[in-house]
């Protein structure tokens, strides 16, 4: 026996797409830069050095005194040798008072007063030792620095920037598609 049979075939829809990619051009110019650098201010002061040599006790060791030291020396030992003699006198008379006790003051104040002291020989360094006084003030020096910070203009230059604008074309492609048959089929039972 014979039974119809449907047969259907279908295709489906196809979409095309088609694009065109957006193109983006960006030019960057260099920035203008002007750098200056002021110089620095600089000072500087000194002062002179200062030696000092004080020869003076090594000319009066050498006997080589000025006139106004002289006469201070003079007068100095003029008033050792006057109060010397007052004691010397009073010791004198205060032995003469007690002359009634032992000894004998007379002779021993006339041999003393008759003798002039011994000398005494030695050897001596002439100028003695650190009779030259050396003083020395060094130099002294100020530096005074100001610094100038640079000037700096930047001038920024902006972007040249081009776009192209993209685009997207959808379109069918294929259609779709129902195709219907009807087959006889042979079925034994």
């Amino acid at each position: 026996m014979e039974f119809p049979q449907l047969r259907m075939e279908s295709t489906s829809a196809q979409i095309g797409i088609q694009t065109k990619n957006a193109k983006n051009y960006i030019q960057q110019p260099m920035a203008d830069l002007s750098i200056e650098q002021p110089k620095a201010e600089l000072s500087i002061i000194t002062t002179s050095p200062r030696l000092t040599i004080d020869q003076s006790q090594a000319r009066a060791d050498v006997d080589l005194k000025s006139i106004s030291q002289r006469v201070d020396e003079f007068s100095q030992k003029g008033y050792q040798d006057l109060l010397a003699g007052i004691a010397r006198r009073v010791n004198q008379g205060n032995q003469l008072m007690k002359i009634e006790n032992s000894g004998n003051p007379i002779v021993s104040q006339a041999k003393q007063n008759s003798e002039k002291p011994a000398k005494e020989f030695g050897i001596t360094f002439v100028p003695s030792y650190g009779s030259i006084k050396i003083n020395y003030e060094p130099a002294k020096v100020y530096i005074e620095a100001k610094e100038n910070k640079p000037k700096i203009d930047v001038k920024l230059n902006k972007p040249n920037v081009q776009y192209e604008q993209g685009n997207v074309e959808i379109y069918l492609q294929k259609r779709n598609e129902l195709k219907i048959s009807v087959d006889f089929v042979d079925i034994k039972a």
